[in-house]
């Protein structure tokens, strides 16, 4: 088959992350127990996990000019991941502050900042340049850059794979430009109504398939996740077992595995299992980029599953 080239249309934040005990109420001020910042933004750290599995990655995004957006790149430089389609703008960088608490519960705002100037015209160029198998994109940039590179990305018979993440109302163009849609329990209720577990989730997460028309891979945290592909059978992928310390980009390792698992010719059973799996290590460890696997302990977790078929 075609080498696995994953193209990310996506964004980078550099994450500044406090741990406390518990998180403070409105107006209280608490003393936490350490802060660590690190490469984050959906896209970069897609990017980052799928290139850990050895695999060809390219980003399209814009960073600031200042300190965070120099490191970026450097960061892309040492991970592997092609830069060419990458900006530089006169703007400030993006930052996601986080709040963890001692059971590895986050909440996070994110500032796009230059996220908000990447380029669609640059999205297409890459799509037709780098050629890859698959495109994956989200929302922390704005979704008409996306859509342009989905656009681009159908014409030319590729694969495209979003996570609508931050939750967000999806233009229809876009959800129309999607194979496949990758929804947490957030988004999910945001996009569709109703919730992905409990009673009658089953025939919700039916429904959404077949209403959006795209094949669903719905995560559920702990409880693993669940493929939806319309007129089909749902199927459920759970996940091991896991001490949670951190779940910070744990959805991130998970899209950035499935986007590699796909591009490698992996059955979408198969590379949600290799997926979750990938997810599962990740919030066993501190930080977001820096809780992803290696990239020899990626390889020896996907070489059962590429064994069976992949490439």
């Amino acid at each position: 088959m075609s080498e696995a080239r994953i193209l990310v249309v996506g964004s980078t934040m550099m994450d500044l992350i406090a741990y406390a005990q518990r998180l403070p109420e409105v107006g209280e001020t608490l003393v936490g127990d350490r802060f660590q910042m690190g490469f984050g933004g959906k896209g970069a750290n897609q990017a980052v996990m799928a290139a850990r599995f050895g695999v060809p990655v390219a980003m399209v995004n814009a960073v600031g000019n200042d300190a965070y957006g120099a490191a970026h790149m450097e960061n892309f430089v040492k991970e592997k991941i092609d830069t060419t389609w990458m900006r530089t703008v006169d703007e400030s960088s993006g930052v996601a502050p986080i709040w963890v608490d001692a059971k590895g519960k986050n909440r996070i705002i994110i500032i796009p900042g230059a996220n908000n100037s990447t380029d669609p015209a640059i999205a297409e160029v890459a799509v037709r340049e780098f050629k890859p198998l698959i495109v994956v994109g989200e929302l922390e940039i704005p979704q008409h850059v996306t859509l342009a590179a989905f656009r681009a990305a159908r014409a030319a018979g590729i694969t495209t794979l979003l996570n609508p993440a931050p939750a967000a109302v999806l233009k229809p163009e876009l959800l129309a430009a999607t194979d496949w849609l990758a929804p947490n329990e957030t988004e999910f209720a945001t996009i569709f109504g109703g919730e992905p577990r409990g009673d009658g989730a089953n025939a919700r997460i039916k429904a959404a398939a077949a209403k959006s028309g795209a094949k669903l891979i719905v995560t559920l945290g702990s409880a693993g996740a669940v493929i939806a592909i319309p007129g089909e059978e749902l199927i459920s992928i759970p996940a091991p077992e896991a001490k949670v310390v951190d779940t910070t980009g744990a959805g991130d390792a998970f899209l950035g595995a499935f986007a590699f698992g796909l591009a490698s010719g992996l059955t979408p059973v198969e590379a949600a299992k290799l997926s979750v799996a990938c997810a599962s290590k990740s919030v066993e460890r501190l930080g977001t980029q820096s809780s992803y696997l290696s990239r020899e302990d990626a390889a020896a977790l996907a070489a059962p599953y590429l064994a069976k078929g992949g490439a």
